[in-house]
């Protein structure tokens, strides 16, 4: 039987970026393989193994059919990117690309590139970590590891933080991060830096303590972050880069990882940590085992009360 794509949203604000429709949380049988965001003004149809022809056809045809209601007369501009193969294979089925394309998540500004690679500027299932951070940032010093596009960090700045260090291995990315700083008009206190982890833990300790210590790492990635080996290594030296009653995200996006994985972790490496909720994901990535879907955890440095 050809599976079409269920509950796709009959409104949709579309100036927001956010996925549509995740069949990857395993609860739509048969549509394991497929998500749909949207990057406004860009719709991104992703299958994660080759579909038949057939099948492709009729997922762009109910995509077509949804968006002439759900558009409110936008044009369609539709991407498929196919990571059945490698490397993944992005096509422009409809409409436009904008270059530079800039998407917005709340208020902010963000850079993202649809058309190249795998990871598109913005990781669209820790929108609820950003928001958290930004609703605790204020008058803070905020350390964020792995920062990527520093999506974290832009959330800081429009949260009132006092400064950011972001951390990243790739130049590249923290270059992005600097565009995506300087385009919401924040940067002020902002440090950018180029290094391994491994290798900086005595020069972030000099720049810190932190009041807030964000932690995202890629699940695995060689020659930069291996959850199973490298997770617990930073976990030692976190107690000593946080401040008295110091706040910290730690995240894990790992299916094959669970959550229990993570607080056995922080129990051995960093038991001065105290637990103190675990952050919800979006509501639009359900998923039906949660241990396969995002982990976001708050704890603080010491005992937490109640």
């Amino acid at each position: 039987m050809t599976a079409l794509i269920p509950h796709l949203p009959t409104t949709v604000a579309l100036d927001q970026a956010q996925r549509l429709f995740h069949g990857r949380g395993h609860c739509y049988p048969g549509l394991e393989s497929l998500t749909l965001d949207l990057y406004p003004p860009v719709l991104l149809l992703t299958t994660f193994t080759t579909p038949e022809p057939e099948q492709m056809r009729l997922w762009r045809q109910q995509v077509e059919q949804w968006w002439s209601q759900a558009g409110e007369g936008a044009p369609l501009n539709l991407v498929w990117q196919n990571r059945g193969v490698s490397p993944a294979a992005t096509l422009q089925m409809a409409g436009q690309v904008p270059s530079p394309h800039w998407i917005r998540e709340g208020q902010e500004l963000f850079l993202v590139d649809l058309m190249r690679g795998q990871n598109h500027g913005l990781f669209l299932d820790m929108a609820e970590g950003r928001r958290w951070v930004r609703a605790h940032a204020r008058g803070k010093r905020v350390l964020n590891l792995f920062a990527y596009t520093c999506g974290f960090s832009v959330a800081a700045c429009a949260g009132g933080a006092e400064s950011v260090v972001n951390l990243d291995m790739s130049g590249g990315a923290l270059k992005t991060g600097k565009r995506n700083h300087a385009k919401n008009k924040l940067g002020s206190g902002v440090r950018y830096l180029a290094h391994d982890l491994f290798k900086t833990f005595g020069k972030l300790k000099k720049l810190g303590p932190y009041d807030l210590v964000v932690i995202d790492p890629p699940s695995f990635q060689h020659g930069s972050f291996i959850a199973t080996k490298d997770y617990c290594r930073v976990l030692r030296r976190l107690p000593e880069l946080l401040a008295p009653d110091g706040d910290a995200l730690l995240c894990l996006n790992a299916p094959e990882l669970s959550r229990d994985f993570l607080t056995a972790q922080v129990a051995e490496h960093a038991p001065s940590l105290s637990l103190v909720d675990q952050l919800p994901n979006p509501p639009s990535f359900p998923e039906s085992d949660p241990d396969r879907g995002l982990k976001v955890f708050h704890y603080r440095l010491g005992r937490v009360d109640g």
